[in-house]
């Protein structure tokens, strides 16, 4: 039960940041089920792969959308690319050690957050 209310308050607190400011499976759910569930750190990659297969996002892109805040084309060519991407990563990501992966994560993540923290 203790899990069942870790995913779903995963699933909850991921939308609302997903919503909010465009993050949530990758820097937000990824980490989590790695340390607070114990997974390891391809589970989880390949985890919310799976979950991205859903339309999830649906209700947060039609408030956006409602506001004329969504670029329909550059959605669509970033995510035609995004496909080829995703399964040419994960057949590279399931080559590498998981100790090299949790590390090549936490480098991306942590040079994302100064680029963000430090420009103008």
């Amino acid at each position: 039960m203790n899990e069942l209310f870790i995913l779903l308050s995963l699933g909850l607190i991921a939308g609302m940041l997903s919503g909010m400011v465009g993050i949530g499976g990758g820097i937000i759910i990824v980490p989590a089920l790695v340390y607070f569930l114990g997974f390891s750190q391809h589970s989880a990659q390949g985890t919310v792969l799976f979950m991205f297969l859903f339309p999830i996002g649906i209700l947060g892109v039609f408030n956006y959308y409602q506001t004329g805040n969504v670029d329909w084309k550059t959605a669509a060519i970033m995510g035609m690319t995004f496909v080829v991407g995703s399964y040419l990563g994960s057949k590279i990501a399931i080559n590498i050690d998981q100790t090299l992966m949790k590390k090549i994560f936490g480098v991306i993540i942590l040079l994302i957050s100064l680029k963000m923290l430090f420009s103008k």
